[in-house]
């Protein structure tokens, strides 16, 4: 029943079908070829969506969208670029640093490249970075958004795996941590090598100035994590205090949005969250079919054979992970990969926690990569390269985002202990 599935799936994603549409016609196609209850494809996909957590998902893009279009995200590359941007590279710490922090506000890597990118992207080439290593960089660091707290993929993950969503949270920050350092070093080290970056005075006026419009903005990060984290807020109250905060900074105090406004964005998220919450939807009566053909037994005796450790089995998991987050969206992949392979992944002695958020690194690659990665196009559109130009100015990145992965998979306790710190 599984392959079936599956197969029927994939036939009907690259011929072009929706994906939450092909998903939700090979789960019907399966229920009725042999003999299971077609009832229960509406019964699990009205259990899995009725979640109060799901809520934060489109609060967290409404959030994103907002800092957009208000100006906040660019008022924050302001701020970092006045502060280390005159150094050698410095600007390219910046594009990681505001990475960082417009990731942990909107959740979306996709976003993060179109607040940001076009205000990176035109800064660093402007002060003689090449604009295939612009570009590469700003494709790489938009994928923090989905390891830095409120990634949306992770809060997905965590909800339909029954795990705790504050504390999978928690454990994507050390890996957007070390992915982040990682970058900063190899930045640091190729600009003095190539001589990337024009090196300019410091300018105190200046630097006060785009402190002082930032501080406004820096407040919903600030809001965000030590809401959630110190247990004030759970992780939809704080998306939702972050919409308030963000409309009403870009509203009354920058004034750059109006109620006109805050109702298309309204709607975008809507949309937005709506496509991806449907393939959660459909996904849950997938899992009700894998569970029915005991899948998850099957994996685990075939990583048993092939495996050992919990080590050797994330690394198997990681090409799993690779191969299908380059072929398929993310929050589908995740979807359909949990309840196959997380049962194994625990029988292995990997922690829930550690497999959910190796899983996300993991996938996050796929982002950049082709055939399918809404990064990497949207990246291609806003620097104009490209896209075998820009892939071949990634692939450095690539690189380091593989040995990230390693250390992720050998040291649990890069993800387990900020989520026991935090949470």
């Amino acid at each position: 029943m599984s392959l079936t599935l599956l197969v029927l799936f994939f036939i009907l994603a690259v011929l072009g079908v929706p994906l939450a549409v092909a998903l939700g016609l090979s789960t019907l196609s399966v229920l009725w070829w042999f003999g299971l209850p077609v009832s229960m494809i509406t019964q699990t996909m009205a259990t899995s969506i009725n979640s109060f957590l799901l809520i934060a998902v489109p609060l967290f893009i409404m959030s994103g969208l907002i800092m957009e279009r208000g100006g906040l995200s660019e008022r924050i590359f302001d701020a970092a670029e006045a502060l280390i941007g005159r150094f050698r590279g410095g600007l390219g710490q910046v594009n990681i640093a505001s990475s960082f922090v417009f990731g942990g506000i909107s959740g979306s890597s996709v976003a993060d490249i179109a607040s940001l990118g076009p205000i990176t992207i035109r800064s660093m080439t402007s002060r003689g970075y090449p604009l295939p290593y612009s570009a590469a960089l700003t494709l790489i660091t938009a994928t923090l958004a989905t390891l830095v707290p409120p990634s949306i993929l992770i809060i997905i993950a965590a909800a339909a795996s029954g795990q705790s969503v504050g504390g999978a949270l928690a454990g994507g920050l050390g890996p957007g941590i070390l992915l982040a350092l990682s970058l900063a070093v190899y930045n640091y080290w190729i600009s003095r090598r190539y001589g990337y970056g024009k090196q300019v005075a410091f300018d105190r006026a200046r630097t006060v100035r785009a402190l002082l419009r930032a501080l406004p903005s820096i407040g919903a990060p600030i809001i965000i994590l030590t809401g959630m984290f110190s247990g004030i807020v759970t992780p939809t109250e704080a998306a939702g205090l972050a919409v308030l905060y963000t409309l009403l900074i870009a509203g009354l105090v920058h004034r750059e949005i109006g109620w006109c406004d805050v109702i298309q964005l309204a709607i975008q998220a809507g949309r937005t969250a709506g496509a991806v919450l449907l393939i959660l939807m459909v996904a849950s009566a997938a899992t009700y079919i894998f569970t029915v053909d005991q899948l998850p037994r099957k994996a685990s005796g075939l990583l048993e054979v092939l495996g050992g450790s919990g080590f050797m089995v994330l690394i198997l998991m990681g090409v799993i992970f690779l191969i299908v987050g380059m072929l398929m969206d993310i929050v589908a992949a995740a979807l359909m990969l949990i309840p196959v392979l997380m049962p194994s992944a625990v029988q292995a002695g990997v922690h829930p926690m550690h497999f959910l958020i190796f899983m996300s690194a993991s996938l996050a690659i796929g982002l950049a990569t082709p055939p399918v990665g809404t990064c990497l196009f949207a990246t291609a559109y806003v620097s104009k390269l490209p896209i075998p130009t820009l892939i071949k100015a990634a692939l450095p990145f690539y690189a380091i985002n593989i040995v990230v992965l390693i250390l992720v998979a050998a040291f649990p306790q890069i993800v387990l202990w900020p989520m026991e710190l935090l949470t």
